[in-house]
């Protein structure tokens, strides 16, 4: 089947809808955990489908490396080879890539960088990018982009932007030239969408997406930021981008956030979003809770009794007190970790469970202003 999305209700700029994949369907807004080599480190598969997770984000760059798109090819594909059967979106390894810094060049043709792992020298073109994401076999891919770097001034970003443009082109037409050489069964397509940049310059964002609009993607991701920029600055840049994407077709905000920005974001009309955040701050004993964050660290837990969070319905919750977990977390047991991502997945999942119910309910905006303001730094 191909990619396809329908907006069932909307609520102001939030939508509620879903789209569906040859691995099943995902409503929206939703939140994408990270399972960078695919794995939600410390989770197993089926503690996700308990937690209600409908898609995963893997990583391009991190299974090219290892253990080898060929491997994973021949083991037919990302879903198969990690046991799940759900849909997956796989980003391009251009954020990756960029992140190496001293370890890249980039030039016309793509990139050369060297393996974080090993030292050895490698290549990623739009070509060579997408070859990998059909090689993986995930439902969603993305084209290859430039992630500019902040700060950057404006004849950078521009000339960043139009890179992005150009590499956009020729991912797409690869993806057209290559598409039905996916490891799945006959009949089954990717959906490949594109990616808009333009560094922090409003009328660069409008600009990169409408031209972006053009090359017609069954989807559009708003890529480029959380790279270090003011949080307040990410919101206007989203703000600048999104009125210039299809109403009919998903909006992917890359990288983001914290649980108060991601019910910021839904109203912006964003529909999908992934972040490391939830399972990066519990290895690190930061938990959200709904009477706000956490360090479970913290002395003043060693004798609590209470449940981390009582409004949370999670096996994490239902089951340990505060000075369990804390006892765990500082005898640096492994299980601290586990019962903390778990914890932290369940609450992003949960809120935006109460997100598309808002806005089908019509009662978005009276949620929203019940939302404790974004937090625009994390510790």
């Amino acid at each position: 089947m191909s990619f396809r999305f329908e907006i069932e209700a909307t609520d102001g700029r939030a939508r509620a809808g879903r789209f569906f994949t040859p691995h099943g369907e995902v409503e929206t807004p939703v939140f994408m955990p990270v399972g960078t080599l695919a794995t939600v480190k410390g989770v197993p598969q089926e503690t996700l489908e308990e937690l209600g997770v409908q898609i995963l984000l893997n990583n391009t760059y991190h299974l090219y490396l290892r253990p080898g798109v060929d491997t994973v090819r021949e083991l037919g594909g990302v879903q198969k080879f990690m046991g799940w059967n759900r849909p997956i979106l796989t980003d391009s390894g251009g954020f990756q890539v960029f992140s190496l810094s001293d370890l890249r060049k980039v030039t016309e043709d793509g990139v050369a960088f060297r393996s974080h792992l090993d030292g050895s020298s490698h290549f990623f073109s739009p070509e060579s990018a997408i070859a990998a994401e059909i090689g993986l076999g995930a439902d969603i891919i993305m084209a290859f982009d430039e992630c500019t770097e902040y700060p950057a001034d404006r004849s950078r970003a521009q000339a960043s932007m139009e890179m992005t443009l150009r590499w956009a082109r020729r991912s797409k037409d690869y993806f057209e030239a290559h598409k039905d050489e996916v490891p799945w069964r006959e009949g089954q397509t990717q959906a490949l969408f594109g990616i808009v940049q333009g560094g922090t310059y409003p009328d660069l964002r409008r600009e990169s997406a409408e031209r972006t609009v053009q090359l017609e993607f069954p989807g559009y991701a708003i890529g480029g930021l959380s790279v270090g920029e003011p949080r307040e600055v990410t919101f206007e840049m989203v703000n600048a981008a999104m009125p210039h994407l299809p109403e009919e077709k998903p909006r992917y905000l890359m990288g983001v956030g914290t649980p108060e920005e991601i019910v910021q974001y839904a109203a912006q009309g964003v529909d999908m979003m992934d972040c490391v955040l939830p399972t990066r701050a519990a290895r690190h004993g930061l938990l959200f809770t709904s009477k706000g964050r956490i360090s479970i660290k913290n002395a003043r837990h060693a004798k609590d009794e209470a449940a981390l969070d009582p409004g949370c319905n999670c096996r994490v919750c239902r089951r340990y007190s505060r000075a369990y977990l804390r006892h765990l977390y500082g005898s640096n047991e492994l299980l601290a970790q586990v019962l903390n991502t778990i914890h932290n997945l369940a609450y992003y999942l949960d809120t935006m469970r109460r997100v598309r119910q808002a806005i089908k309910a019509g009662e978005f905006a009276n949620f929203l202003s019940d939302v404790r303001p974004p937090q625009l730094s994390v510790p």
